[in-house]
C-alpha cells in the first residue's frame, strides 16, 4: 500500500489520539467525514492500523516495578524458539518480548507488583523453563520517555 501525505496525516493524529471522533480526524485533514473513514478502513484492512487501545498506568494499577531481562537458550532451533515464545506468551506480566540477534536471544519487558513477585515470576516461571541458559535483568529506574507507534513523516 503505498501512503500519501493525507494518509501520513491520518495515522500520526490517531496515533497521538486514537479516540478521535472521524469527524474531527476528517476535519484536521481537510477532508470530508465518508472519504476519511474510507481511509481509515483502507489502512486497517491493509494491516497499517493493527488495532486500537487504551495507555493504562501501571503504577496506578498496582504493577510499578519494570524489568527487562535478557533470556539467552541453549538451542535456538525454531521449535525451541517457538516452544519459549509459547510459553513466554503465557505469562501475563511479560508485556513484550523481542527475539534479538547475537548474545542474548530475547529481551522481555515484565512488569510486577513488587521485587518479590518479580523474583517469582523469575525463579518459577523464566530460569525454570525448557532451553533457558541464563536470565540477566535489569530493573528500571526511571522512565522518561515511552512513545507508542512510529515515527511518521
Amino acid at each position: 500500500m503505498t501512503l500519501d501525505r493525507i494518509d501520513r496525516e491520518i495515522l500520526a493524529l490517531l496515533q497521538e489520539d486514537g479516540r478521535m471522533t472521524n469527524v474531527d480526524l476528517a476535519e484536521r485533514v481537510g477532508l470530508t467525514a465518508p472519504p476519511c473513514l474510507r481511509r481509515v478502513r483502507a489502512l486497517e484492512q491493509a494491516g497499517v492500523i493493527r488495532g486500537y487501545h487504551a495507555e493504562c498506568d501501571a503504577t496506578k494499577l498496582g504493577f510499578p516495578i519494570t524489568v527487562f531481562a535478557m533470556v539467552s537458550l541453549r538451542s535456538q532451533a525454531e521449535q525451541d524458539l517457538a516452544a519459549f515464545e509459547s510459553h513466554v506468551a503465557a505469562i501475563p506480566e511479560v508485556r513484550e518480548c523481542h527475539m534479538l540477534n547475537g548474545e542474548i536471544d530475547f529481551i522481555l519487558k515484565i512488569v510486577a507488583q513488587d521485587l518479590e513477585s518479580f523474583q517469582r515470576i523469575l525463579t518459577t516461571k523464566l530460569t525454570s523453563a525448557p532451553n533457558v541458559t541464563s536470565v540477566k535483568s535489569s530493573l528500571t529506574i526511571r522512565t522518561f520517555k515511552a512513545q507508542a507507534g512510529v515515527p511518521i513523516e
